[in-house]
């Protein structure tokens, strides 16, 4: 048996697959079509390209589902967390990193791995012959998708991913923002001043929902529906749920003091640092999809950004997934070709954490396949282990969507001597999931 895997992509699934399988002793190919094939996204031909946030959310490891995830993939040698860590920035209790630097790093890793080849071209068919593993996420070609399509014999499902815009630091009026991390959280002062607060008044805030409600916005193709994950809402559909919805998600007003006025804001816009230098910032939690001038013109009405300078705007792109629960065994196998796997964003995990841990499994999976072994999925209550029982049977093929990793896939803790608080609770839960996971690893 040839002891070659195949890697259609070289995202953050991909990577990661590629890594792990290369350290389990099996010579991997890459296969990513850019730069030659570019998409709407994506900037440069690097690996593990962050196309949206920079951010992989709370790095809390005791009480939070992401934070354990992250101690899972460091405790499994994962490549993106270790290149996260060296590239970290200042975001509190988050981890967020310089994207660009990041992705020159995971790419300098695989290109200097002995076991690991790259093959720069678009792949347009499932393979036939071979071990392979499916990473393309959510920008999946149009030939490859359809050629998934046909294999499977059900349609991929399709959301909508919006990219929030990145403004230019040194053009945000910091004589009416501040810096501080929400609650004042971090445990450095860089930590506890890792974001750029704008604030707004009453009047301020429901002159821009007018407008943003008013702006023109992005137009679907024929046959395209919009069907957005909730956790990437645009921020005009938010505002269409309700004028006050946007004051209770990103532009909540609390655990915020402002500096310059005693009186509490009656909402914030909070920005992240988007690169080391601390030059560009992300608006958080604005992912939109109005035209380009419609975004400047609406988010110059944020007092704080009424001269901001953008280096990016947001924009709006397709995103295609299977209806895993259907195709895939719990080895990530297609059920019809199990010479394939699937892994990352497009087996219905959401965020750059989930993708790169479906990658971590996906390849440590083929590898021991094709070293004649078996390796089973983790515990159902460990986070990647009730991330592929999710996905993999624990979701309804009805109305299965992307979905975050989050306490609620995992088995139940045992309330025998009264119901914990919910800290309490969430300890129990990245207790029980370390002391498992490190059986499994062994």
């Amino acid at each position: 048996m040839t002891q070659e895997l195949h890697i259609i992509g070289g995202g953050m699934a991909g990577s990661e697959a590629a890594w792990q399988a290369a350290e389990q002793g099996v010579r991997v190919v890459i296969h990513e079509m850019r730069p030659q094939v570019g998409t709407f996204a994506h900037r440069t031909g690097n690996f593990a390209e962050m196309v949206c946030s920079n951010s992989f959310r709370s790095d809390d490891d005791e009480r939070n589902a992401v934070g354990l995830l992250h101690w899972e993939m460091r405790a499994a040698n994962g490549l993106i967390m270790a290149m996260a860590e060296t590239h970290r920035l200042p975001a509190g209790g988050a981890l967020a990193v310089d994207r660009d630097p990041f992705a020159e790093a995971v790419t300098a890793k695989l290109n200097a791995h002995p076991l690991i080849s790259s093959s720069f071209e678009e792949v347009t068919e499932l393979p036939d012959q071979g071990s392979w593993i499916i990473a393309t996420g959510p920008l999946t070609s149009g030939a490859l998708a359809q050629s998934i399509r046909a294999a499977t014999g059900a349609d991929a499902l399709a959301f909508f991913d919006a990219i929030a815009p990145i403004v230019y630091a040194e053009s945000v009026d910091m004589s009416l923002a501040w810096m501080q991390s929400r609650y004042d959280k971090g445990e450095t002062v860089e930590e506890q001043t890792a974001y750029m607060n704008c604030p707004m008044t009453k009047d301020e805030y429901y002159a821009f929902i007018d407008a943003l409600l008013a702006a023109e916005k992005t137009e679907f193709h024929e046959g395209e529906t919009a069907g957005y994950f909730d956790g990437c809402l645009p921020i005009e559909v938010m505002a269409e749920r309700g004028r006050e919805t946007l004051r209770f998600g990103p532009m909540k007003p609390v655990g915020l003091t402002n500096p310059h006025n005693p009186m509490k804001p009656y909402a914030v816009v909070q920005l992240r640092r988007d690169n080391k230098l601390g030059t560009l910032y992300n608006i958080v939690g604005f992912q939109t999809k109005m035209k380009h001038g419609a975004q400047t013109a609406v988010f110059k009405m944020i007092p704080a950004l009424h001269d901001a300078s953008f280096a990016r705007l947001g924009g709006i792109h397709r995103n295609t997934f299977i209806n895993s629960p259907t195709l895939l065994d719990d080895q990530m196998r297609l059920k019809s070709r199990p010479n394939i796997r699937f892994a990352g964003q497009i087996t219905g995990v959401e965020g750059y954490v989930e993708s790169s841990a479906m990658g971590l499994l996906a390849g440590r999976m083929a590898a021991a396949e094709l070293q004649g072994r078996l390796l089973p999925p983790p515990p159902p209550d460990t986070a990647m282990g009730a991330l592929i029982t999710h996905i993999t049977g624990g979701a309804d093929a009805k109305t299965f969507q992307p979905m975050n990793v989050n306490f609620g896939l995992f088995p139940p803790i045992d309330a025998r001597g009264g119901r914990k608080g919910r800290k309490d609770r969430y300890k129990a839960y990245t207790d029980r999931a370390k002391e498992s996971f490190t059986e499994w690893l062994s």
